[in-house]
């Protein structure tokens, strides 16, 4: 069943599920509610474990005011009405105490999203509403204003965050990108100025198509099936890692030489299915799906490429926070970071973009790993757990070296130990 064709109690069972297992929220704290076209709001209840909810906990407020259910509902649910009347598009909305965006609520900042171009696509501005007692009429008129001004996303001051969409899994999303986008501007600014996007920037993203032909395969080898599942697998894996966010983060894998599959655009990567991913042949689509916009950059990297079997991006926070800050990546920290990711590059952002011959050819085996300003970090492998250890590596490297800040200079391993490195894992070899 999709998410869409889930009955309201389950969509709010479903993503509060998501919202505590990604530690978005405590085991009191947050709320969510649908809104039905007849006027009805289903909501979460006041004074329930949101770690162990059930459908059967859901509370649904009649237009008349009646409540339909075995508890309370939600004592925010005044904010979530008034909403609703002030933004009559709005079918969704979901509160949460994201830790990071809690940090932005109590210094009383809005998190700029401009740092990459997909943050700023799924959230937008950020608005922000002044302080008011929980529960309110007046938190729930305060919140309701701003989201009039035409903001999705709000920091509500000394409180948390507040995100609306057309579905609640659309307000789910807005949620978590906004959160992945505090913690890399928190880890950014550990590092040193963070580096803003410009308004043309932002367009050569936004104005980003791919028109592809489209084919029939004339069948699904066992091979490739089995790659299908081992991809949503990973993807499920790199969400739950907090290695992607549901919006973004890409996964291909070449099939043969003619042929690569890669995940599809606008999909949920925690609830894609194997069906979803999209088969490209000769440099044409599946019929019926969508690629990745970032397609065109995966078939130009596998055709100068053929011992490249595997390419990812993601945003990763900590390793992010290289992309938007003025900072150089150290991977000769531990061995493990120097086998895996070896020297990391920096891409410019408008290289990325508008130069895929350049980026494609850039990038090897021997430079598995490219941070790309405002934007990712771009790894390549042998295989698809190749390239996600790669992934999960290079992002524990970057906490560790943002947590490292605060206890004294880093101490890298030395030169003579970096080519005995080389030679011990053939290294060297390996870049030839």
């Amino acid at each position: 069943m999709t998410f869409a064709m889930m009955p309201p109690r389950d969509q709010l069972v479903t993503i509060m599920k998501r919202i505590y297992d990604n530690g978005m929220t405590t085991l009191s704290g947050g709320n969510l509610s649908i809104k039905d076209p007849n006027g009805d709001i289903w909501i979460t209840p006041a004074g329930v474990d949101k770690g162990a909810l059930t459908p059967e906990d859901i509370i649904c407020t009649r237009a008349d005011g009646t409540t339909v259910g075995p508890h309370r509902p939600s004592s925010e649910l005044p904010f979530h009405r008034a909403i609703y009347v002030r933004r009559p598009d709005i079918n969704a909305v979901v509160h949460a105490h994201p830790p990071a965006l809690v940090s932005f609520s109590i210094v009383r900042e809005v998190p700029d999203t401009r740092i990459i171009p997909q943050v700023n696509r799924v959230c937008g501005r950020v608005g922000y509403a002044p302080y008011a007692l929980t529960g309110s009429e007046q938190l729930g008129a305060s919140i309701a204003a701003t989201f009039a001004k035409g903001h999705d996303a709000i920091i509500l001051e000394n409180h948390g965050v507040a995100t609306v969409g057309n579905d609640l899994l659309d307000a789910f999303q807005r949620l978590e990108t906004l959160e992945f986008c505090a913690r890399m501007l928190i880890a950014a600014r550990k590092l040193g100025d963070v580096q803003m996007l410009e308004d043309v920037e932002l367009d050569t993203f936004n104005r980003r198509q791919v028109e592809l032909d489209e084919f029939v395969p004339d069948h699904h080898s066992s091979h490739e099936r089995e790659l299908r599942q081992q991809m949503t697998k990973t993807l499920h894996r790199a969400v739950q890692r907090h290695l992607m966010m549901s919006t973004a983060g890409v996964i291909s894998v070449r099939l043969d030489a003619e042929s690569f599959l890669i995940t599809p655009t606008g999909v949920d990567r925690g609830t894609v299915v194997n069906d979803d991913m999209v088969l490209i042949r000769e440099g044409q689509r599946e019929q019926g799906k969508h690629p990745s916009r970032s397609v065109l950059l995966h078939q130009a990297i596998y055709a100068h490429h053929p011992e490249i079997h595997c390419i990812m991006t993601a945003q990763c926070p900590a390793v992010t926070a290289y992309a938007i800050a003025d900072v150089h990546f150290n991977s000769h920290t531990i061995p493990e970071s120097y086998i895996l990711l070896r020297n990391v590059p920096k891409m410019p952002f408008d290289r990325f973009y508008n130069d895929l011959e350049a980026v494609a050819k850039g990038v090897a085996m021997h430079t598995p790993v490219t941070i790309v300003e405002n934007d990712c970090v771009l790894v390549v492998g042998t295989d698809l757990l190749n390239a996600f250890d790669r992934l999960e590596v290079a992002e524990y490297s970057a906490r560790s070296l943002i947590d490292a800040s605060s206890l004294g200079p880093v101490i890298s391993i030395a030169d003579e130990e970096i080519r005995e490195l080389d030679v011990a894992f053939n290294l060297s070899a390996a870049s030839q």
